[in-house]
């Protein structure tokens, strides 16, 4: 099971204060030399955290892959194209969240998202699409024509009781493992720390997970390079 790392809240310390420091590219590379396999960013619309440096930065910085996290705004999706990462995960996007609220709606939004699909990977660009853990979904991902899925353990992460706790592993349990029976390669992430991921690490079928906010507020204390390797070691076991 492989470890993305997202450094995005490295950059909402930088712009809390306007300063070019702390620079979320130096995460990434401490980050790789920690043992992860991946350096996630999420380019948002209203760029409150990542900005356009950063991603042109990191894709030179970096050995391992890079991984843009981006909504189907041409803008964004025009970026990408042209900086052309390894990977691409497209995520829906709100103004006013703290964080992405939930998955993509690949039933309502099928052809504005298939569109953008096909721009990216017609330019040789490796798709995600982040989606809740539903078979609908998940179908309607392979239709598209993509190979890599990440399932939304938000609801996971958030659950306030073990029943419900149990319930939204359940659900993903169940997701990624049909996303696996129509060939698909599965990564999972949103809200994951050093507590809750020991459930998730259990399902053999996850091929990658996408972690940072825990990992980011884990360093403040403890160092970039220890609370990567922490995580990387949780994995392991």
């Amino acid at each position: 099971m492989k470890l993305g790392v997202n450094v995005d809240h490295v950059a909402t310390l930088r712009q809390a204060r306007g300063t070019i420091y702390p620079d979320p590219v130096v995460a990434a590379v401490i980050s790789e030399y920690a043992g992860c396999d991946s350096i996630v960013m999420h380019l948002r619309e209203d760029r409150r955290h990542i900005q356009d440096r950063d991603i042109a930065l990191v894709k030179e910085a970096i050995k391992i892959p890079f991984n843009l996290e981006m909504s189907i705004n041409k803008e964004i999706v025009d970026i990408a194209l042209n900086l052309v990462p390894k990977q691409v995960t497209l995520v829906p996007e709100k103004r006013r969240e703290l964080t992405t609220e939930g998955g993509l709606d690949l039933i309502k939004g099928y052809k504005r998202i298939e569109k953008a699909v096909k721009k990216l990977t017609d330019k040789g660009i490796a798709v995600s699409l982040f989606v809740d853990p539903a078979k609908k979904q998940i179908e309607n991902a392979k239709k598209m024509g993509v190979d890599i899925i990440e399932i939304n353990t938000g609801r996971y992460s958030d659950a306030e009781s073990n029943q419900s706790m149990k319930k939204e592993l359940k659900k993903i349990r169940e997701a990624v493992k049909f996303a696996k029976s129509r060939g698909l390669f599965v990564a999972a992430g949103h809200g994951l720390d050093y507590e809750n991921i020991k459930e998730i690490v259990k399902i053999k079928e996850i091929e990658e997970l996408n972690i940072g906010h825990s990992i980011i507020s884990r360093s403040v204390f403890i160092g970039m390079i220890s609370a990567v390797e922490e995580m990387v070691s949780l994995i392991n076991k």
